[in-house]
């Protein structure tokens, strides 16, 4: 009898030291906790896959909804932009990435990466950058400054991020498309590459295969499998990128010219059906990863913290997951990922994350729209 209240009271302790530790999600958002005391505000609601934003000088906002509409938002009203350009929606691929120019003040210029078929020969589609400028509700002088080649009616791995570095070179990734043995090793090749242009399309002579016979003179960096974020470091000016690994063997790379990213030859991960493909995590003459994740939490979005509004955030990054549906905050030391920190947990597949001009930080998320997180 005296053995059976103990294990009754053993259980009970259990229970209620169970009961009362807080959830995940809940720790980290608690007003108890300094570093992840605010609240979130949905700001644009009733969008489907907002892919990314940007934030205009009047305060107002263009949002990319993959299925091909050019969202713009301000004071509550929606109003769909004319004359965006027609996209190849099928599975990843659609209206993806949006920038402004630098200089977009003086000079009017956004840009827009998308999955396309300029051809129009039946053959599915690959990633495309284009620039225009907005009048009027409608996007006027379009140009098409890189169209990636072959088209293939895969609906995966466009890649599709563009972000500009401190002396105003546009970079943009392409995803390999799907076809890991042929495209991301191979600079005569589109694909499974991250690219630097000219922001009206020309190619910088100084690019790292612009003399090599047959190349792919817009490549930068290659060996990359899918990336879904990039990000301007703000003191060191490097281009930060993460992209999908299989199954397991995310990455974050800081990006170098005419670098190797490994893709397939070295990865942390496997294939779906459990199966290796390579038995090599590093390789001579190949870039490490400077942080991956196994399992993969299938990044997308990048921003690095420099608002004084977030005290505690500055100076690291943030990262969606679309795999668990949350943001990450990721602690750096010497350019090292040593902590990581779950917001908004369980929030929808996290697609997009910046830093508006006005401080805060804004976060795209599937059939909800855009949130707002404000330090209480």
């Amino acid at each position: 009898m005296k053995y059976s209240t103990l294990i009754f009271s053993l259980l009970l302790i259990l229970a209620i030291s169970c009961k009362e530790k807080p959830s995940e999600k809940t720790a980290l958002q608690t007003p108890d906790n300094k570093n992840f005391n605010f609240k979130v505000d949905t700001i644009v609601s009733g969008l489907e896959v907002p892919w990314s934003m940007a934030f205009l000088p009047d305060n107002s906002m263009l949002i990319t909804e993959q299925k091909g509409d050019l969202v713009h938002f301000k004071n509550g009203i929606k109003t769909n932009i004319k004359n965006v350009p027609e996209v190849y929606f099928r599975g990843q691929g659609g209206l993806l990435d949006i920038e402004l120019d630098p200089n977009y003040s003086e000079n009017g210029w956004l840009y827009l990466s998308f999955a396309s078929n300029i051809e129009n020969d039946g053959n599915g589609g690959n990633t495309t950058i284009m620039r225009a400028k907005l009048e009027d509700y409608s996007l006027i002088e379009t140009k098409v400054l890189y169209k990636a080649s072959p088209n293939t009616k895969s609906g995966t791995h466009f890649g599709s991020r563009i972000e500009f570095d401190k002396a105003g070179y546009l970079y943009f990734s392409i995803g390999d498309r799907y076809d890991r043995d042929v495209n991301p090793q191979d600079i005569i090749k589109d694909a499974g590459k991250i690219y630097r242009i000219n922001s009206d399309g020309t190619i910088p002579t100084d690019n790292p295969f612009y003399n090599t016979k047959g190349a792919k003179k817009a490549i930068y960096s290659y060996g990359h499998r899918n990336p879904q974020g990039m990000a301007l470091h703000p003191e060191t000016g490097k281009i930060w990128a993460h992209e999908h690994g299989p199954q397991g063997g995310d990455e974050i790379n800081i990006i170098s010219a005419g670098k190797n990213y490994g893709w397939p030859k070295a990865s942390f991960g496997i294939n779906y059906n459990d199966t290796k493909f390579t038995d090599d995590t590093s390789l001579p003459g190949m870039e490490d990863p400077i942080h991956y994740w196994t399992p993969s939490i299938a990044p997308s979005g990048m921003a690095f913290v420099t608002s004084d509004k977030y005290p505690n955030w500055k100076g690291n990054v943030l990262v969606g997951s679309l795999k668990f549906q949350y943001l990450n905050l990721c602690t750096l030391d010497n350019n090292k990922v040593i902590k990581e920190d779950k917001l908004l947990d369980n929030i929808g597949r996290v697609r997009c994350v910046r830093q508006a001009p006005d401080g805060y930080i804004y976060v795209a998320v599937q059939n909800l729209g855009i949130v707002r997180l404000t330090p209480l």
